[in-house]
């Protein structure tokens, strides 16, 4: 009996050594997996700023991206990157397959500039002009797209490189138009998802990256659930009775009754939502009414614009705003119509909160523990959202602004004083490319 427990005894020591070294290499294999994406980020750096300062000076409207993506899918394919080009329009997507068996991830950047003329005193700054809406316009990249397909283009080239250790299949979508198609036309995430993007592979997951111009570099900022706002545009049509200025009982007023509307509408976020969950924006942007100082007009426009961080505040605020108008309207014998959304919608853009929460590790071995941030949500808007109603979804923001600067001197994002420091790139590539081999080790198994 003494005999038999001492076998087991040293048959339990013998696994619990071999499990302990097993792990042991596993650490250190994902450890140098990390490590090794450190140093072909270093090594891939230049190249990756040399992309954003060429797409940069050659910017491209939505839907138009017709260099851009030439560009991109010459890059992919050079890599052996099964690439499919015309996705969306302009859109381009490459399949790249490990060698080992593992799940469909999705990376995604978008490609689209902005009308916009840049006054930055930079050798590679945008001189292009174009027709937008019928009128010719200055181009610019005033939101860092440039920097996204770059950051793409580096990853794609990075992971290629690992194909033999790389577990399951990596798709990158390069996305055109995310500030909008042209009027008149579809585009963006939604019609590249109507033409199959998220299919054949079928996507288990998506991450995406946006640079922050007013984020320092070498941080990242990231928030579980609600992390970009829904978005929509309003238009409100009061119509009233006209009259004679000096007869203003003969009219039904709908200067008057619009600007009941505006008042009642900003009690929606003050008294309806509850704000120690989400923010939420109602604002009326433009009214147009009349043409004379003494006419009463027969009808008032007005547009405006919602934004709401959860399905359910959304239902609510359109709700409210079709209420408030109609109502407003009705008791002082007018009519409003209203048309929301008229003519853009964005869902909000939700960070799967398990998948944040499981992925976390990953940007801070990318930037380090003390460099990721938790932040409150942003009001902008960001198309990625209807991939991320479709697969989970992560998206997160990346430092541009230069280290040392006060955020308040930086140039905001859509305007013409834009600009990302090109040290930004590298914690993009990292970041991506850990959270492709850490999702495939640890969270999808």
């Amino acid at each position: 009996m003494l005999k038999e427990q001492k076998k087991t005894k040293k048959l339990t020591s013998v696994f619990i050594a071999f499990i302990t070294a097993f792990t042991s290499q596993l650490i250190a294999q994902k450890s140098n997996y990390s490590e090794l994406i450190a140093k072909k980020a270093d090594a891939i750096e230049e190249k990756v700023i040399a992309w954003r300062h060429d797409i940069h000076q050659n910017p491209e409207l939505g839907n138009r991206e017709l260099r851009t993506a030439a560009l991109v899918a010459k890059h992919l394919q050079s890599l052996g990157i099964k690439t499919t080009t015309e996705v969306g329009i302009t859109g381009v997507v490459g399949i790249l397959k490990g060698d080992k068996p593992g799940p469909v991830i999705a990376l995604r950047a978008d490609m689209d500039a902005l009308p916009v003329e840049e006054v930055n005193d930079l050798p590679f700054a945008s001189k292009l002009k174009t027709m937008y809406n019928d009128k010719e316009t200055s181009v610019m990249h005033a939101c860092g797209h440039d920097g996204h397909t770059a950051i793409l283009m580096g990853v794609a080239e990075l992971l290629a490189s690992m194909k033999k250790d790389l577990k399951g299949t990596v798709k990158f979508i390069f996305q055109p138009a995310e500030e909008g198609p042209p009027v008149g036309e579809e585009g963006g995430a939604a019609l590249m998802i109507k033409e199959g993007v998220l299919e054949n592979p079928k996507v288990d997951v998506i991450f995406g990256l946006h640079l922050d111009a007013l984020l320092e570099v070498g941080k990242i900022s990231y928030r579980p659930a609600g992390m970009m706002a829904g978005a929509a545009d309003f238009k409100i049509t009061v119509k009233g009775k006209p009259s004679h200025g000096a007869a203003p009982w003969s009219s039904v007023d709908p200067i008057l009754v619009s600007a009941q509307i505006i008042t009642s509408l900003q009690q929606i976020v003050s008294r309806n939502v509850n704000i120690t969950e989400n923010a939420a924006v109602v604002t009326v942007g433009s009214i147009q009414g009349g043409n004379r100082f003494n006419i009463i007009p027969a009808q008032v426009e007005m547009a405006g614009t919602v934004r709401t961080l959860s399905d359910e505040d959304e239902k609510m605020i359109y709700s409210r705003i079709k209420q408030i108008a109609g109502k407003t309207a009705e008791a002082a014998g007018a009519e409003a119509v209203v048309e929301l959304p008229f003519t853009i919608y964005t869902p909000v853009t939700f960070n799967n909160v398990a998948l944040t929460k499981a992925i976390l590790p990953s940007l801070q071995k990318s930037a380090g523990t003390e460099n990721v941030v938790l932040v409150p949500a942003d009001t902008g808007a960001e198309d990625f959202s209807y991939f991320a109603q479709k697969v989970p979804g992560f998206y997160f923001f990346i430092g541009g602004m230069p280290k040392g600067q006060d955020p308040k001197l930086a140039g905001p994002h859509h305007t013409p004083e834009f600009i990302i420091d090109d040290n930004a790139f590298k914690t993009g590539l990292k970041a991506l490319c850990n959270l492709v081999f850490d999702y495939a080790d640890e969270v999808k198994k």
